[in-house]
C-alpha cells in the first residue's frame, strides 16, 4: 500500500463532507433518530470522535492505547456504544468543535508515521494508510446513517475505492466471524466506479465472481443497505454465500439495515 498521504486526504475529504451536513442543524436536529438502533445523529457524531481519540492514542501513545484495550476487553461492544452514548450527551456546538480539533490531529499525526510502523488496534496491528481508509470506511459509512436520517442523497465519489478494497480483503474475516470456513480459491470482484471506470480485484479467470455498482458493493460490506436492494450480482456458490455476510468492519456481524 503506498504511503498515507492520498488516503488521509480523502479521510478529510469525507469527514469535511460530513461535516458539511451536520454544521448548519439547529441543537434539536442533533437528536434525529437514525438507521442504528438507539442512535441519533449526535451518536453518530460522537462514535466517530471516540474513535478518533482512541485512533490518535494509538499513534501517540501506545501505552495509553494498551490501557484502552485492557478496558475494552470485557465488553468490546458496550465500550463502544457506552463512548458513543457518553459524548451523545454533549451540547452539539462542544461536540463538533471536539471532532473538528480531534480529526484534524489524527490526520496531521497519520502523516508522520514512519515507513514500516504498525499501529497498534483493537484487531491486527496496521500501518498509517490502513488506519486511515480504515477511518475512511467508518466515516463513510456513519455519514450515510446521519444522511438517511436527513433525507439527504450523497452523491458516489471515488473514494470509495478505499473501502470496496477493505471489503474485498475482508472476505475471510467475514466467514470466520460467522463461524464459516473461508474458500480457498481467489474470487473476482468487477466494480463500476462512479466515474465509469471498472474496479478490480483477483483473477480474471476466477469461477467465483461478483459484479456490480462499486457504491452498491460498498452499501453491502458496511451493512447499510440490503442485498435484495442492490446492483450486485454473484456467480459461484462461495460467491453468493459471500454476499449473505459481507462485512468490512471488525467485530461480531451485525443485524444490517
Amino acid at each position: 500500500m503506498a504511503g498515507p498521504g492520498p488516503f488521509v486526504a480523502d479521510l478529510a475529504a469525507e469527514s469535511d463532507e460530513l461535516d458539511a451536513l451536520v454544521a448548519p442543524l439547529p441543537p434539536q436536529d442533533w437528536a434525529t433518530a437514525t438507521p442504528a438502533a438507539g442512535w441519533t445523529i449526535a451518536h453518530q457524531i460522537g462514535h466517530l470522535l471516540w474513535t478518533d481519540r482512541v485512533s490518535l492514542l494509538s499513534v501517540t501513545d501506545e501505552s495509553g492505547f494498551a490501557e484502552v484495550l485492557t478496558a475494552a476487553a470485557a465488553d468490546p461492544a458496550g465500550f463502544v456504544d457506552a463512548g458513543a452514548e457518553e459524548l451523545a450527551a454533549v451540547p452539539p456546538e462542544e461536540l463538533l468543535a471536539d471532532w473538528r480539533d480531534t480529526r484534524h490531529r489524527l490526520h496531521a499525526a497519520l502523516l508522520e508515521v514512519t515507513d514500516g510502523r504498525k499501529l497498534p488496534w483493537f484487531g491486527p496491528p496496521m500501518s498509517a494508510s490502513s488506519m486511515a481508509t480504515a477511518r475512511l470506511m467508518e466515516t463513510w459509512a456513519h455519514g450515510l446513517d446521519v444522511a438517511d436520517a436527513l433525507g439527504v442523497a450523497r452523491p458516489p465519489t471515488d473514494r470509495l475505492r478505499s473501502i470496496a478494497h477493505i471489503g474485498v480483503r475482508t472476505r475471510d474475516y467475514a466467514f470466520v466471524v460467522n463461524n464459516l470456513t473461508p474458500p480457498t480459491e481467489a474470487f473476482l470482484v468487477e466494480l463500476r466506479a462512479p466515474g465509469g471506470d471498472t474496479w478490480s480485484w483477483g483473477p480474471a479467470d476466477a469461477a467465483q465472481r461478483v459484479t456490480g455498482s462499486a457504491e452498491h458493493f460498498c452499501f453491502l460490506v458496511t451493512q447499510r443497505r440490503a442485498l435484495r436492494e442492490l446492483d450486485i450480482e454473484a456467480v459461484g456458490g462461495d460467491a453468493q454465500r459471500w454476499l449473505g455476510i459481507a462485512q468490512a468492519f471488525a467485530g461480531p456481524p451485525g443485524p444490517g439495515r
